[in-house]
Formats: structure tokens, sequence, C-alpha cells
């Protein structure tokens, strides 16, 4: 179905798999059996605000209280899983935690524009949940996750590897009155955080003792085998199958190609500053002849 994140299952993202089963168990355990705890787990900024229940901010964007937000926001957890992988647990963890601190601030700041200009009191009926993390996950996903067309549909408009993700985050973010709230600041403290704004992600990142410390407590649990069915398999025996499989090779490859690209652009730069010519000279011959070393040399020395 979602055909952009790489093999099946949470092997090498323990933290993914905690945030899937710990949340969601939790939801679950209060919207079934405990309902009269959830007043302890709302999101009020107007309590924060009023009272002074610093505590919200914590409880309230941590479970959800809502089942289909549950649902929704862990089907894309499992879905981001790819930036664990790719990035490890450390800068995953501190990408979520950044986006999660940066959010409240983006939080308080919507809700008394929306008062000011609206005279809406918004406060009071944010969702609760892990949700603006969840919504900054898809600027990484937006800027790193190469597009590929999977089929053509009225013409100039396509579906993508991507769409489907796109389609469960637009679920999201109409599944309530406020939670556009949420959504526009979890986008903004993701952008904020991934474009490295004032070095916040040197500010707000996992400290390494923490993340060793959880490494040896936590990940023995939450760690999940290496999926040894799919390699012996191979070509899936349905086309959906072999279309989500021959999706992640073209993924991979072209992630590969990538930075063999860049590299040898780079060896070619040197090469060409070696013979005297300027790195902003190099850098355009090289443009204009296709990344062509000798056509490039040539340019130059012509000019």
């Amino acid at each position: 179905m979602f055909t952009s994140t790489g093999s099946s299952g949470l092997y090498k993202a323990p933290l993914s798999k905690g945030l899937l089963l710990v949340p969601s168990a939790l939801s679950l355990l209060l919207a079934l059996l405990l309902p009269h705890c959830q007043r302890f787990f709302v999101y009020d900024l107007q309590a924060v605000k009023d009272d002074f229940q610093i505590w919200r901010l914590i409880c309230g964007r941590i479970i959800c209280l809502d089942l289909k937000d549950t649902f929704c926001s862990s089907l894309l957890i499992y879905n981001f899983r790819i930036f664990e992988r790719r990035y490890g647990s450390r800068k995953f963890a501190s990408f979520l935690l950044g986006s999660w601190v940066l959010s409240v601030l983006v939080d308080f700041i919507l809700v008394e524009a929306v008062w000011y200009f609206f005279g809406i009191a918004a406060a009071g009926n944010l969702p609760s949940g892990f949700l603006a993390p969840v919504f900054a996950l898809f600027i990484p996903f937006y800027c790193s996750i190469p597009r590929i067309q999977v089929a053509q549909i009225l013409g100039p408009l396509s579906i993508t590897n991507k769409t489907l993700i796109y389609i469960l985050g637009l679920q999201l973010f109409t599944s309530g009155s406020y939670i556009w709230i949420v959504a526009i600041s979890g986008l903004a403290s993701g952008l904020c955080y991934h474009s490295k704004v004032f070095r916040l992600h040197q500010a707000l990142c996992i400290p390494i003792w923490m993340a060793k410390f959880f490494s040896w407590t936590l990940e023995p649990i939450f760690s999940s085998p290496e999926p040894a069915t799919e390699a012996r398999i191979g070509m899936g025996a349905t086309v959906d199958i072999q279309r989500q499989q021959r999706m992640e090779r073209l993924d991979r490859q072209l992630t590969l190609s990538q930075f063999a690209q860049v590299r040898r652009q780079r060896q070619q730069v040197a090469r060409l500053m070696e013979m005297g010519f300027s790195r902003g000279d190099a850098l355009e011959a090289l443009r204009a002849s296709n990344n062509d070393l000798n056509v490039a040399t040539n340019f130059l020395l012509q000019h």
C-alpha cells in the first residue's frame, strides 16, 4: 500500500515501534476502561494560562483521546519509520523532541491570533495526542523522499509512491475542528528544525548519554528481528506486492545514484581546481557540460 518506506516491519526502528505500541495501548485503555481519567490528558491551553496547569503541556500532548486520531497517527508513524532507519534512533528522537517542544510555542501564537482576529476561543478545544511531531515529519518526507510515479490519471494528475501518505495526512488534518492549529504548528516546527534555524537542532537534541541509556534499557524491549523472509521470497506473487517491491528497489537505486553523482561531481570540481580554476567556474562549467569533465575542461580553457 505505502511504497516509499522501504521493507516492511519495524527492523532497526525501536523508537517507532515504541511510539506505535505505548500511546496506542494507553489511548485504548483510556477510551474503553478508564474514561473517567481522560480529563487528565486533555490538551487545554486555557487551563495552562489561567490555572498554570503546566503538566497539561506534557500529558495532553502524548496520548490521543480520539481513536480515529490514534489510528491515523499510528499509520503515519509506521510509514515515517524510514527516517529512524536512515538517520538512527538518536537523531530521529531529537527531531521528534525538537518539533514537540517548538510546536507548543506555535500553538500559543496561533490560539492567540485566532482569538484576536476572529474572536474564537480555541485554547480549550485543541486535540490531544502526539500529533504535532507527526505532522512535522511531513517536512523531511517531502524534502528527502524521492517522488516516483506509479500511475497516470486525468492527464497531468498522477499517483506516486507518496500519494497515499499525503491522503492519510489530509484525513488526520480534517478529523477535528481545531486540529488544523496543531497541524500548522507541527509543520512550522518541523520546518524550523529541519532547516536548522537558530541552530535548534543543536539546542533541542537528545544527549549522547541519554541515548546510550535508553539504547541499553529500552531498545532490547522494542527491537524487532530482521525480516529474513523478504530476501528469500524475492518477487511477490501478486501484482500489488511486485509493484511495491519494484518501487522500493527504485527508491534505493535513486538514493544511491544521487550519492554517487554528488561524490563524482566533488571529485571533478577538485580536479578542475587543481588545474588553477576557481570553484565557481568549475561548477558552472560542469553544469553547462552535463558533468562531462573533458568538455568542462575545454570550456574553461577557451573562456
